[in-house]
């Protein structure tokens, strides 16, 4: 029994070691298992709907783009001069022939507009005129019912404004959605006459069509709550008070997606208000069949077992060897520090322990490294902040400078030459004077005033420069120069195709982050999509020395990595740029 108990006082690693190996292989297995299985389903969830909320987007972007359509439109019926009159005087037997043919001559105009929607468009007048382009889209409804129905009188009681309706015929069962608007006497605002733009369901739905399938289902949802289109035809023109209070809790709540249980199914619910048409966009995702086997939890759970009873023999066979090999490795790590981290550990023993000894030893290597490169990240920021410092002033641009101010001396312009000679000598005493590393917004915009005051006067005022700054922000320091160099590429670089133009500085803040923003309206460059910097190259010397890249280099290496310069820009339209900062009211 003595020699029982001495044993296991011998084991006493070997035995907590295993037992607590045991324990946790097991507890962590099934707990990774099930949080696994459970963020597997949500993961897939999550990024099936990030992937649909995209589609949605398309959806509406079509949407919109058919409203657009319907506006021009009847903005062009509506300034229809000789519209206005077919549709108001009262005509002969005889005349009406011509007054169709002239219908005719401007509802062929007004087609062109809804290029390949196949859409039809209907005009009544107050003199009882009626015409429909009904060789294009037939819109079964007389005229005498669309006089009476509710959506000929919801627009003569709101005439200023352009709404959609749904239609259902009873007889043969098919629906439209009909737009509408009042021909309105602007002067006197006296309805004369309305006109509809109706489009068959089924035209509707090809908006959606191409982005649905098994399980993935699109539904257009009126403000009554009522179905107006589907790819499901079951569903239309059915009421569903649920969908509408989904729809309405997404808009509200501005939640991603809802997971709700519908006609006896789960479903994922998306939505995007159509605001234009007063209606709601929904897609419906059938999780069943979405995800349908997309986790076996039963092979997971048998090979999750397996994986533990595997486990569990080999940590039973070799935890013993580790046990003495280990307690080498311990001895060696202790001696490390004595040795500043210069002296690795011996690679010995069982697989664990040698691991262990190669990972000890990587760890150091990696120690060694950072330190490296800690150094030499000091070294690169001092050369960075001693190149700022040292080509602070470009000479073409005193020389330039200096010989515009001989020619104002010479064309007897003092006044001009004295204010010159005055910015002149502000700017070099900001930069050359002024040793801090950072300046407030104020001294920076003063710098500014001062340059582009010279090139004005070098190359007189086609470029406007506007500044727009929060005056909270006068306060706030940057580092020196960062501003100027944007300023001098959009004088030198932004207009060689344009002969004029503006320049705007904008500075502001949001929350804890200072936003400067220089923005022109010049010839623009293409930027690319994987970098903050144009991917174009500025061979010309700036005035500060430094340069985009450097600028944002800079900011980098005093605020971190979250800060810094982004440039967009299109070709013809112009380009922004947006230097962000910390706010700060500390000198550096």
């Amino acid at each position: 029994m003595r020699l029982i108990i001495n044993r296991l006082k011998q084991s006493s690693m070997f035995i907590i070691m295993f037992l607590i190996t045991v324990i946790s292989i097991v507890s962590v297995t099934i707990i990774i298992t099930f949080n696994n299985l459970r963020m597997s389903e949500e993961f897939f969830i999550e990024t099936f709907s990030i992937t649909n909320q995209k589609v949605i987007n398309q959806i509406k972007d079509k949407f919109e783009s058919f409203n657009y359509s319907v506006v021009i439109a009847s903005n062009n019926l509506l300034q229809n001069g000789t519209l206005k009159r077919i549709l108001t005087q009262e005509y002969s037997n005889i005349e009406l022939m011509t007054v169709y043919y002239d219908l005719n001559a401007q509802m062929e105009r007004n087609k062109s507009y809804f290029g390949t929607f196949e859409v039809g468009i209907m005009v009544s007048g107050i003199n009882g005129i009626h015409y429909a382009t009904d060789h294009r889209m037939h819109w079964p409804i007389s005229d005498k019912e669309l006089e009476e129905h509710p959506i000929t009188i919801n627009v003569r009681n709101e005439p200023k404004w352009l709404k959609y309706y749904y239609f259902q015929h009873l007889d043969n069962g098919q629906s439209h959605i009909v737009a509408s608007r009042a021909f309105i006497d602007r002067p006197s605002s006296n309805v004369y006459g309305v006109m509809y733009f109706p489009m068959k369901e089924i035209e509707f739905r090809e908006f959606y069509s191409n982005f649905t399938s098994s399980g993935n289902d699109v539904l257009v949802l009126n403000s009554k709550g009522i179905i107006v289109s589907s790819n499901r035809t079951e569903l239309i023109g059915e009421k569903s008070e649920d969908l509408l209070h989904y729809a309405i809790e997404l808009t509200e709540e501005r939640e991603n997606h809802l997971n709700v249980e519908f006609m006896g199914n789960n479903y994922i619910v998306l939505s995007e208000y159509l605001s234009n048409y007063d209606m709601y966009l929904l897609n419906l995702i059938d999780k069943k069949t979405a995800i349908g086997n997309f986790v076996d939890k039963k092979a997971i759970f048998l090979i999750s077992m397996s994986i533990v009873f595997v486990a569990l023999i080999i940590v039973f066979f070799i935890s013993r060897k580790m046990t003495n090999s280990l307690s080498k490795l311990v001895k060696q790590i202790e001696n490390a520090p004595k040795q500043d981290f210069h002296q690795y550990v011996n690679v010995t023993g069982t697989y664990e322990t040698r691991q262990i000894g190669i990972a000890f030893n990587a760890m150091l290597d990696e120690v060694h490294e950072y330190v490296d490169r800690l150094v030499l990240s000091q070294k690169q920021k001092r050369k960075a902040e001693l190149a700022a410092l040292q080509q602070q002033i470009n000479p073409h641009f005193l020389y330039n400078t200096l010989t515009s101010i001989k020619f104002m001396v010479l064309q007897k312009d003092k006044g001009d030459a004295v204010n010159t000679i005055n910015s002149l000598i502000s700017l070099l005493q900001n930069t050359i004077g002024n040793v801090s590393e950072t300046v407030t917004i104020e001294q920076e915009l003063d710098n500014l005033k001062n340059y582009v005051f010279i090139n004005q006067k070098r190359y007189g005022n086609r470029i406007k420069v506007n500044y727009f700054v929060e005056p909270k922000c006068l306060e706030y320091y940057i580092p020196k120069l960062v501003l100027q160099p944007f300023i001098e590429n959009s004088f030198f670089h932004a207009f060689n195709q344009k002969a004029e133009g503006y320049i705007n500085v904008l500075i502001w803040q949001e929350g804890e982050t200072l936003i400067c923003e220089i923005t022109d309206n010049g010839d623009g460059m293409k930027v690319s999509k994987e970098s903050k910097l144009p991917d174009t190259k500025r061979n010309q010397q700036l005035f500060s020395g430094i340069g985009v890249r450097n600028v944002h280099d800079r900011i980098e290496l005093i605020y971190g990595e979250p800060y810094g310069v982004t440039i967009t820009s299109e070709l013809g339209e112009g380009t922004k740029v947006r230097i962000t900062f910390p706010t700060s009211t500390t000198k550096i």
